[in-house]
């Protein structure tokens, strides 16, 4: 089976909800399967919290071994000024051991993301969760235009990865837009990652 990492991080579960979706398409293609974990929140400005404390409910915080083990990697982040949110730009600062040996070189890749208006940040964001994967070696993999979603959604979907638009104070479910490209998202990183996996 080749293990998908579905990781991301979510303080209002909005994000959490995407990465399921994300994590249903990974889980729809023969001999692959989603690995979601999260990342612990910044207790301060600058100053991560225990990275051992073991959350309460919901996916499991992230390990280098989880990096190690999965054969692609779907990153998720809500969107802070267009970037992606600091616990989870920590816990990659945390990897140059895993760049040194180059084990993320040559792992399909892509990246998802939940903001509150539709020119908050949702293309910019995706594209900057990808720059420290790039510098892994990972294969950057996005949403082309033969996703008839990515063509007629109002709300999110980018060429970039999935995405949602959460207006401010509102929680409303996905789009059945936002859902597809999601799911299509996850299902193109793990049809990939089980190509690379089968033996030549």
């Amino acid at each position: 089976m080749t293990d998908i990492l579905v990781l991301f991080y979510s303080r209002g579960g909005t994000t959490a909800e995407l990465a399921r979706q994300v994590a249903r398409g990974v889980d729809a293609v023969a001999g692959a399967r989603a690995r979601l974990r999260t990342v612990p929140p910044m207790t301060a400005p600058g100053a991560p919290s225990n990275p051992a404390a073991v959350p309460q409910e919901g996916a499991p915080h992230a390990s280098h071994d989880d990096l190690r083990e999965c054969a692609g990697l779907l990153l998720g982040s809500p969107v802070r000024f267009g970037n992606m949110a600091a616990p989870l730009m920590a816990f990659f600062d945390g990897t140059s051991s895993l760049w040194l040996t180059g084990v993320l070189a040559g792992k399909p890749a892509g990246a998802f993301t939940s903001g509150s208006t539709m020119h908050g940040g949702q293309e910019t964001t995706p594209l900057s969760m990808l720059l420290p994967l790039l510098h892994h070696g990972m294969l950057i993999v996005g949403l082309p235009f033969t996703e008839p979603a990515l063509a007629s959604t109002t709300g999110g979907g980018t060429p970039y990865g999935a995405s949602r638009v959460v207006p401010n104070g509102t929680r409303p479910a996905l789009t059945d837009a936002e859902r597809q490209l999601a799911q299509a998202l996850g299902r193109r990183v793990a049809e990939i990652a089980v190509r690379l996996a089968a033996p030549a």
